[in-house]
């Protein structure tokens, strides 16, 4: 009886934390960021305060989602190796739905990459708007550009090199996005790690289809990866993307690895 109610109680618990979360979109697009955008018109000053007011607010449902019972965070030792780091490329795989909100919620001074389906969304998009995030549905030469420019503000650029979700006990997938931006802007990479136990939100789950017992969501933040070979060895940016990629799909296939087996 005990095992069932806590069952229920937390599919219950899911549901209300997607509402809260949509509710919390809508309220800081139509009554947050307004506000922001009037009182700062300079648009350097705007995109700081609303992309740290995202960074608060999703820092705030984390714990909100933790202490509804849904999932035990393991953030800290990822929380104290982001601290403070500025102008960096920031790479993790994708487990789970909440993989963004999660990271982005370690870090104060984020700037992500976001597909053109949020800058549609009802919900969100006034939010991905006045954050200024990157917008992937443009020309390369203007992605490189605006992510350059983001690097030199001292912003960290968070990207997801599978595109969309990993796929349970499929091999990993990755585009060539991330390797051809830290190419093109020579700058290197720091992996986040992403582990969820047992697998919850994943691509081909409905929000309602949550495992049997809580989930622990766990980041932890591996070495550096250091581009500067693949670009030395190789003139074609395009051939060196596609080495750079290789390697980053061996670092997550072997560190996610160890996840499983502990």
């Amino acid at each position: 009886m005990l095992y069932k109610l806590n069952y229920f109680w937390r599919v219950f618990a899911t549901g209300l934390s997607f509402a809260t979360f949509g509710i919390g979109g809508l309220f800081l697009s139509l009554f947050v960021f307004p506000v922001v955008k009037l009182l700062n018109p300079d648009p350097m000053v705007r995109k700081r305060k609303a992309r740290y007011l995202i960074h608060r607010s999703w820092r705030f449902f984390i714990a909100f989602m933790q202490s509804l019972g849904i999932f035990t965070f393991d953030l800290e030792q990822a929380r104290r190796d982001l601290e403070g780091v500025e102008g960096k490329v920031i790479i993790a795989n994708h487990p789970s739905l909440i993989d963004v909100v999660a990271l982005i919620s370690l870090i104060p001074k984020a700037d992500c990459v976001v597909k053109q389906g949020l800058w549609d969304n009802f919900l969100l998009k006034r939010v991905v708007r006045v954050a200024d995030f990157i917008n992937n549905d443009q020309d390369v030469n203007k992605l490189i550009e605006n992510c350059k420019k983001t690097l030199q503000e001292g912003y960290n650029l968070v990207i997801f090199p599978e595109g969309t979700r990993t796929v349970p006990n499929k091999p990993i997938k990755l585009q060539r996005g991330a390797a051809n931006i830290a190419v093109r802007c020579e700058q290197n990479l720091l992996p986040v790690i992403i582990d969820c136990n047992p697998t919850t939100l994943t691509k081909q789950e409905k929000w309602y289809q949550i495992p049997s017992r809580r989930a622990l969501f766990s980041m932890r933040v591996i070495e550096e990866i250091d581009v500067i070979p693949f670009i030395q060895n190789e003139k074609n940016q395009s051939i060196a993307a596609r080495r750079l990629t290789d390697h980053i799909k061996t670092v997550f296939t072997e560190e996610t690895t160890k996840n499983e087996t502990h």
